[in-house]
Parts: structure tokens; C-alpha cells; sequence
């Protein structure tokens, strides 16, 4: 039976208000045939010193339970290291683990994680950060303070007021970019992504994708970033044709550089928000984290990348 180090962010959006939140995620494991070693937060509360500690056993495996921003800090430690990445989506969005085609059903994630197969996915990163699907940059990130102030409060209202307010306020960055070494020319935007590999696009893809294994960063540039340019974005992306949209640039690199005349730029990873002195460098380690996913999702990601090969 494989043995598995256990961390778990009892924070986790997913978690609010379970009491045996940890217990529950044992016994999930065990049922499943995995053998879990649980980092308790009792005994140690910070989340990043329990993932060190996890890493430290050298197990097969880490299983990691909460939501992209928590996976991202997993990343952070086992990318280059040969321990696989074991996910339990417990977060509110789970990104990751829907592109990796993992379960969000507790017990469904466990089996996978019991017999599944590992696959080697592409790992970015800004100024030494790292992130596993997207980091952006401007009035997004405004946005996401005002959704962690209220997180957990039911303020839905609250929240969408002040995003609004947000939204007519902000004003756009001033920024140089640099992909692959070349310079542009200034530019004035409201928001900016970067993407760990390229967003799909199809009927009904909303913020997915096919490959995580291209080794590419892609840059996702938004000039007019609000309401009515969400609105126009999200219809698109729900009939398959948002990469046609004037409102969005998007363009593919294995280096981003991003310049500022600010001291610092707020830049949110996976949901986390982060203050960093600019320029920001991205960069991408292709294949350098090892996770484990479904058998046949590993199966037939392995005939695509063969295929296209």
C-alpha cells in the first residue's frame, strides 16, 4: 500500500464550517488503501513549515488537501524533487484539479490518489513564486482583496458593490513588457495574465486547459478590463469564440518580463495575493512537478503528447 504524507489547509473554502474536516480526509484515504501519515495543524500551524515537514519524511508521495493557492505552495517544495503531488480539491475553485481531470468528491479524489498514475506537469513561476495556472496583475487583484475581506461573512452584496466600485475607480498600469528578450513599447493596461500553458477554447470551456505539459507561458493582455468587458468575455468563452475578441491579446513565451515604475505590483497566484518589487520575471520549468491524476487521464495524456510529438 502506498504511504502518503497529509497536509491540509483546514482553511480551505471548501472546509468552512466542517468540524472533522481532517478526521474525515483520514478515513477517506485509509478506506481507499493509502497509508496517511496526517501533519496535524495542532501541532504545528503554520502551513508552510507542515508541507516542509512533509517533504522532509521522503514518502512516495504528498497528498495535499485545499485549493490552488495551497497546491501552489506544495509546488513550491516538491517541484525538482521526484515526490509526487497527490491533490484533494478541497479549495473553492480547484482549477488544477479540474484540469487534471481529478474528482472534487472526497471520496472519488481518494480512490484516484490510490490508483492512480503520476504525470509530469510544467511549473511557472514569478520572481521565484510559484503558480500552476494563472497569475495576474491589476484591477483582478483589487477584486480578489475585497473577495477574501468578505469570504465566509455571506456579504455577497457587500462584495459586489464594492467590486463595482472598485471596477470605476481603477486606474490603468503603466507597464513595459519583454517577452523572450525582446522590449515593447510602454503600455497602459487594467488587468494582465499570465498563464502557465495556453487556455482552451470550446463550447462551454470556461478557464481550461487541454495541456499542461506545453512548457510555455502565455500572456493575456486586457486593455479595457470592467464590467461590460466581463460580461463580453464570459459570453464568448460560454460559445467557444472568446480568442477572437479585439478586447484580449494573447500571445505565447518561455520568458516574461514585466517593468514598472511603481516600487511594487500586487500580483495574485492561483488566489493568493502577493506584493512584488518589479521587474517581474516569469519563467516556466517544464515537467519539473510530478502529480498524481487519474490512471486514465495519465493514459491518454500520454497519447496526445505522443501524437503531437
Amino acid at each position: 500500500m502506498r504511504k502518503v504524507a497529509v497536509v491540509i489547509n483546514a482553511r480551505s473554502g471548501g472546509l468552512l464550517g466542517r468540524e472533522r474536516a481532517v478526521e474525515e480526509v483520514a478515513e477517506r484515504l485509509a478506506a481507499a488503501g493509502l497509508v496517511p501519515s496526517i501533519l496535524h495543524e495542532a501541532e504545528e500551524p503554520d502551513l508552510g513549515r507542515r508541507l516542509d515537514r512533509a517533504v522532509a519524511l521522503g514518502m512516495e508521495a504528498v497528498v495535499v488537501g485545499g485549493g490552488d493557492g495551497t497546491i501552489a505552495a506544495a509546488a513550491q517544495r516538491l517541484a525538482g524533487t521526484g515526490i509526487a503531488l497527490g491533490i484533494l480539491p478541497l479549495g473553492t475553485m480547484n482549477m488544477l484539479a479540474k484540469d487534471l481531470g481529478i474528482p472534487l468528491g472526497l471520496e472519488e479524489a481518494a480512490e484516484a490518489l490510490a490508483h492512480g498514475e503520476t504525470r509530469a506537469i510544467d511549473v511557472a513561476a514569478v520572481n521565484g513564486h510559484v503558480f500552476l495556472c494563472l497569475s495576474v496583475l491589476g484591477l483582478p487583484t483589487a477584486i480578489g482583496r475585497h473577495r477574501e475581506r468578505h469570504r465566509g461573512t455571506g456579504g455577497q452584496l457587500r462584495l459586489m458593490l464594492a467590486a463595482l466600485r472598485t471596477m470605476l475607480r481603477y486606474r490603468p498600469m503603466r507597464l513595459r513588457l519583454a517577452l523572450d528578450g525582446t522590449v515593447e513599447q510602454p503600455v497602459f493596461l487594467r488587468a494582465l495574465a499570465v498563464a502557465n500553458n495556453a487556455y482552451a477554447e470550446g463550447l462551454g470551456a470556461f478557464f481550461s486547459r487541454s495541456r499542461l505539459d506545453q512548457g510555455e507561458l502565455v500572456l493575456y493582455e486586457a486593455r479595457e478590463f470592467g464590467p461590460w468587458w466581463i460580461a463580453r468575455m464570459m459570453a464568448a468563452m460560454a460559445l467557444g469564440r472568446w480568442r477572437r475578441r479585439p478586447e484580449l491579446d494573447e500571445r505565447p513565451a518561455r520568458e516574461i518580463t514585466i517593468h514598472s515604475r511603481r516600487r511594487s505590483l500586487r500580483v495574485m497566484n492561483d488566489g493568493e495575493a502577493l506584493l512584488l518589487a518589479p521587474p517581474l520575471r516569469y519563467a516556466i520549468r517544464p515537467g519539473a512537478l510530478r502529480v498524481i491524476v487519474p490512471a486514465a487521464i495519465a493514459t491518454a495524456s500520454h497519447r496526445v503528447a505522443t501524437a503531437e510529438a
